[in-house]
């Protein structure tokens, strides 16, 4: 089978994923990396003595990923059948409060870089900038100054030569240097390898709703540092997320309330982009299901085919739990942890184009109740399969004692589905990311220090359907602005149809976002992307309204508030760095 892929699909498989000889030149055709992946993952099937044959599931891997139904997460096209053999995406370390801590959990984080991941941690442990330190007599330098160490640290990093480290730095709201932490990426350049996130209890958010004073805690020897307005820290948190889209809010109480495993530990923090909440020096592998190859019918009227969706989710479950079985974790504790709970992250990616597709506007209430249905069944579907894996292999080790040892039927994976950014997955696929909006009509995207041109590939067959041409100088126009609702001449369905990410009610993205996460086990990466005049009261509803609705975290971007941007039509996305 040969890969239907679009000339940046192919470009960037060139130039980051496909196998090269010591010159640089490239010896490995796109069907030649899914057969290597196919192959690898399935030699799993031989360590069970139940199952089918491994060469039956080879084949079945391979053609869900050269029709692009399904992708497995970057490290694992780069790394499977290779010499590195690491295919894990995302990794949470643990940083105590001492200098050998801190220094080897950063050689642990060099470690996993190098391999591929990317990195995770809480710097809440670390005591306060000023704080007597006994052993030295001297003042400690307090979190900030460490997430710097270890940014430069990313920086010197080349993983493999495919990419650098991603990182998320996560600090809760009650450590005392929470507000330089807020501010610490104001200047545009600065931690360019870290996302930055605080950590918010339901404390601090009732004390926010009832504008009451919050303590901020020496986290070294347990003593109240100061007290602050609660409303004081969360408007300048919510001021900085305007101003440059930094921090994201991550809700510590909603996470660890949905804990799988909390006889384990408390999980402090997430992957880079934030859709995994992973307990220290765990690891999850995550794959996505491209939902505009789960469709029947002729657009714009398609509807879904819950059949070929059922077998994508129980095909994509097996896949990920043979990935955990032949990885090769970096450390012996992630091994530990990761083999203990084979967490996996199976997700969905071009929900925007299964939107256009079926005729449902994004800012359609329809879209909310759509994008609820398909993960109810994903994740009922994803409940099944690792089930009838636990039968078939055995449930996952951690299970007894776990938040699900009560369940009738036990599990294979203590965590079975997240929603992930698919950033470079979602180019290979050809399909808009995740369950974010479309970003624009036609955008250029920056990659590899290139860039791409994008138009989306339903506009001109949407069209043609209304008896409309494009015509050169209108196809400009658009690439212009990436939109074509003010476009005067586009007919009206079509204009209704390709609502854009800027476009969409900020409300509306929490909502859609908040349906998925009601039906997903580990969290939901999405970046509401704001209109240049969205007000600093439109970033502090969304955020309220992200925490009433249960997300386990919210991010947001406002167009034109950085000089650097990932994508443009002049526009932009607002994470600086994503694994996916």
């Amino acid at each position: 089978m040969n890969a239907d892929l679009t000339d940046n699909a192919r470009y960037v498989l060139q130039n980051r994923y496909l196998g090269k000889e010591p010159d640089g030149s490239v010896v490995e055709a796109p069907e030649d990396m899914f057969a290597r992946v196919a192959a690898n993952v399935a030699s799993a099937e031989a360590h069970y003595e139940r199952g089918p044959a491994p060469e039956e599931v080879e084949g079945a891997f391979f053609e869900a990923m050269a029709s692009l139904a399904f992708l497995p997460n970057s490290p694992c096209l780069m790394n499977a059948g290779r010499r590195l053999q690491q295919l894990c995406a995302c990794f949470v370390l643990d940083v105590q409060d001492s200098i050998d801590s801190i220094f080897e959990t950063l050689k642990h984080a060099a470690q996993i870089h190098q391999s591929g991941g990317g990195t995770g941690f809480s710097f809440s442990h670390l005591r306060p900038s000023g704080s007597y330190i006994a052993t030295s007599g001297g003042a400690a330098s307090g979190p900030v100054s460490f997430i710097r160490v270890f940014n430069q640290a990313t920086e010197a990093i080349n993983q493999g030569g495919f990419r650098r480290g991603a990182n998320m730095a996560v600090l809760r709201v009650d450590h005392p240097d929470v507000l330089e932490f807020v501010r610490c990426k104001h200047e545009e350049g600065s931690l360019v390898n870290f996302n930055i996130s605080v950590g918010i209890t339901d404390r601090f958010m009732e004390a926010v709703r009832k504008d009451e004073p919050f303590a901020l805690v020496n986290p070294h020897d347990g003593r109240v540092a100061a007290t602050l307005p609660a409303r004081e820290v969360f408007d300048a948190i919510v001021r900085s997320a305007w101003q440059n889209g930094e921090p994201g809010l991550v809700f510590l109480d909603v996470i660890n309330a949905q804990n799988p495993t909390p006889q384990l530990g408390e999980i402090l923090a997430t992957n880079p982009c934030g859709e995994a909440p992973l307990l220290p020096y765990e690891s999850c592998v995550l794959g996505s299901i491209n939902l505009a190859h789960t469709l029947s019918g002729e657009a714009p009227a398609c509807t879904i085919h819950w059949g070929t969706l059922r077998r994508l989710v129980h095909l994509g479950v097996r896949f990920l739990d043979d990935l955990i079985t032949v990885t090769r974790h970096p450390l012996p504790q992630i091994a530990e942890i990761t083999e203990g709970n084979r967490k996996v992250g199976l997700g969905v990616m071009g929900f925007a184009d299964m939107l256009i597709r079926m005729g449902i506007p994004y800012d359609a209430p329809e879209a909310v109740a759509t994008g609820e249905e398909v993960m109810a069944f994903v994740s009922q579907e994803a409940d099944l399969a690792s089930e009838a894996l636990a039968e078939e292999r055995g449930l996952f080790p951690n299970f007894a004692g776990s938040a699900l040892a009560d369940r009738p039927r036990p599990l294979r994976n203590a965590v079975r589905t997240t929603i992930a950014p698919t950033g470079t997955i979602s180019i290979i696929a050809g399909c808009s990311g995740g369950i974010e909006p479309i970003f624009a009509v036609a955008f250029e995207r920056r990659v590899l220090g290139t860039t791409l041109k994008e138009v989306h590939p339903d506009l001109a067959p949407l069209c043609r359907r209304e008896g409309f041409e494009l015509t050169d100088e209108l196809m400009q126009r658009i690439l212009s602005t990436g939109c074509v609702r003010p476009i005067g001449g586009v007919p009206e369905p079509v204009r209704r149809l390709f609502v854009t990410s800027r476009e969409v009610p900020p409300l509306q993205h929490v909502e859609v976002q908040a349906a998925f996460q009601r039906h997903t086990d580990n969290a939901v990466s999405k970046t509401l992307n704001l209109p240049a005049d969205s007000t600093v009261d439109d970033v502090r509803d969304i955020y309220l309204r992200a925490y009433q609705l249960g997300c386990k975290g919210i991010t947001v971007y406002r167009d034109a508030s950085r000089k650097s941007q990932v994508l443009a039509v002049e526009c932009c996305s607002r994470r600086d760095v994503c694994i996916d």
